[in-house]
């Protein structure tokens, strides 16, 4: 008798384990002939089997199967006990329970979501489950999978519990995923889910993050209209939302009407304010309302956030002074605090104060971050002691930190400023290996420092190492390399970077061809230019308002070339009039002045 299943069908296997697990006689289903046919697929069919009569049968029995040797628990088995955990009302041990098994197995997957949904559960159940599982997801930062259970409920028609919409849009907000919010939201009401206040606040704060002062004003309209007072959380959020766009009447009106409707002001809505007026450089008016702060105690932040802002206004007396009243009332200053202290210290070139500051900061066991030592790099880099500069870098990775993009931005500029050329290229190399992308500015820092030892051969051998080294060369380096050398007049130079390019098969863009058509414009080899703006034409590369407003901007002292460059872009119709944030107030302009100047152009290419 090769197993018990063989001999008997399978359902009544599982009938005879569950009147053996009833009746209490546990040992007998470790023998031989019934222990060898316990599969998880027998164990999961007993658990839905059992009586549902309150008692923990079901768990009990649950947890003596996982000490059979060799025994565990599939998927299926360990759903079915969530479940039946929910119907229990045995909520805290369902949600520890799932919550180990969604950090282990990959839930959030569509196919092992059908087909743990797909067993006939209880629908209700269902949805308690898997809500629980959108909240553990996002409580667990994984914020993607949290969305793919939320959509599996949505288009299956399950049901997520308001809390669990409520955490998952938290979350969204957390990570700043702000246009997420609003799709989530959109659905979550669509399936019938009701917003209450702890929604709307979340709503709110994603205003706040995105600087969205109109949504915001809808939302608090919607929530008085759907007979939800706005509590302290609310105005908070509003308060915060007006200071940070500089809408201080606002800001104040929200105050008004807080203690208007009983809500009293905390130290975060006295704080908000305080920031507002104190980032401005408004330090009488913070002043004042710190003065007037009542019902609430200061705390780190009250004191930090007026110490930088009379660092701005550069009154820094002030600020040293509230820093000894914070230590009196028992606020002893962080790292926050003394960052902007230093910063300011350094900002004026007050190297042997600050470095008094550092010693005060040791002494008191402050332990420096990232700002501190980017702020003291750039100081040292600034007056040209690279040896101070790397002294601190060292000793930043000596204490455990990493340097980051600000560090890296500010020694190259420093070895720039230097001449020390390749000793810039070597952080620019290393600050890629690091993860880190470099911006136009640290291009423009190279090539301006190897044009000026009339060394351009450098910038165009700067490519080959890239290759060398491995390091994805796109768009954006050749970009920037073309566009500077286009802009120290390096026009040739310029161009022998953009057949590389093409040679690697990248296609300029509107910047590239823009900065190369003006370059030669400028230098006096129109014919070129011309070509350039009609390769433009053919590949439908237009000029942005932005890349106009740059390009405006960067040339501004060649008013009367830049004219003529603008009269034939726009004869060849290669601005764009419907480009962000408006028309072109360029295409306004009467060009007819600028025929004459316009006779070394080719005629306009002609209309398709």
């Amino acid at each position: 008798m090769a197993s018990l299943v063989s001999l008997t069908n399978e359902t009544q296997f599982v009938k005879t384990v569950c009147a053996i697990v009833v009746k209490g006689h546990w040992d007998n289903l470790l023998k031989p002939k019934i222990g060898s046919s316990l599969t998880s697929t027998i164990i999961n069919q007993v658990l839905l089997c059992l009586p549902l009569d309150g008692s923990s049968l079901s768990w009990s029995f649950f947890k003596w199967v996982e000490s059979i040797p060799s025994y565990k628990h599939s998927l299926q088995s360990s759903w079915a006990m969530i479940h039946i955990l929910t119907k229990q009302k045995h909520y805290k041990t369902a949600q520890n329970m799932l919550e180990k098994i969604a950090s282990r197995d990959f839930l959030s997957s569509p196919t092992v979501l059908n087909s743990l949904t797909g067993n006939g559960d209880d629908p209700d159940s269902n949805s308690q489950v898997m809500s629980w599982l959108v909240i553990v997801y996002a409580n667990l930062k994984m914020t993607q999978d949290a969305i793919q259970v939320f959509e599996h409920m949505r288009v299956n028609g399950f049901k997520p519990h308001l809390h669990a919409c409520t955490v998952l849009l938290n979350s969204l907000v957390k990570d700043g995923v702000t246009d997420m919010v609003w799709k989530i939201y959109k659905k979550m009401v669509k399936i019938g889910v009701v917003a209450n206040m702890h929604v709307f606040n979340v709503l709110i704060h994603a205003c706040c993050k995105s600087g969205d002062v109109e949504k915001a004003e809808q939302l608090l309209s919607e929530m008085e209209l759907a007979g939800m007072f706005p509590d302290l959380f609310t105005y908070n959020t509003l308060i915060s939302l007006y200071c940070k766009k500089g809408m201080h009447y606002q800001a104040l009106s929200i105050q008004d009407r807080m203690e208007q409707g009983g809500v009293c002001p905390d130290i975060v809505t006295y704080n908000s304010l305080i920031y507002g007026y104190s980032r401005e450089g408004r330090m009488r008016e913070a002043s004042r309302l710190f003065k007037d702060i009542k019902g609430a105690v200061p705390n780190h932040v009250t004191y930090t956030t007026l110490i930088d802002g009379y660092c701005r206004v550069n009154d820094m007396d002030e600020a040293v002074r509230l820093r000894a009243e914070m230590e009196t009332k028992g606020l002893y200053p962080g790292v926050v605090t003394y960052n902007s202290i230093l910063r300011k210290l350094c900002a004026q070139g007050r190297i042997r104060d600050a470095n008094k500051l550092l010693n005060e900061m040791n002494e008191k066991k402050i332990e420096p971050d990232n700002i501190t030592c980017n702020t003291l790099i750039n100081a040292y880099c600034k007056i040209g002691d690279l040896k101070s500069a790397l002294r601190v870098r060292r000793k930043m990775l000596e204490a455990g930190l990493k340097p980051d993009k600000f560090s890296y931005k500010a020694l190259i500029h420093g070895f720039c400023k230097a001449k020390e050329m390749d000793s810039g290229k070597d952080l620019l190399f290393e600050m890629l290996d690091a993860g880190f992308s470099a911006s136009y500015c640290i291009y423009s820092w190279l090539v301006d420092g190897y044009c000026n030892q009339d060394n351009e051969e450098a910038i165009v051998r700067l490519l080959e190492e890239f290759l060398r080294k491995g390091l994805c060369v796109d768009i954006s380096v050749y970009r920037a390399l073309i566009r500077r050398l286009c802009k120290r007049e390096k026009v040739h130079f310029a161009q022998r970077i953009f057949i590389l390019m093409q040679g690697k098969g990248i296609l300029g863009d509107s910047v590239v061809y823009t900065s190369l058509a003006y370059a030669y414009l400028k230098t006096g080899e129109a014919t070129v230019a011309s070509d350039l703006l009609d390769e433009m034409y053919r590949r439908r590369l237009m000029i942005t308002l932005n890349l106009y407003r740059s390009f405006s901007a960067s040339y501004a002292d060649d008013k009367g070339i830049l004219d003529i460059f603008w009269g034939r872009v726009v004869e060849r119709g290669l601005i764009s009039k419907k480009s962000r944030g408006g028309s072109i107030a360029l295409l306004d302009r009467p060009w007819n002045h600028l025929t004459s100047a316009l006779g070394t152009f080719s005629s306009p290419v002609p209309e398709p």
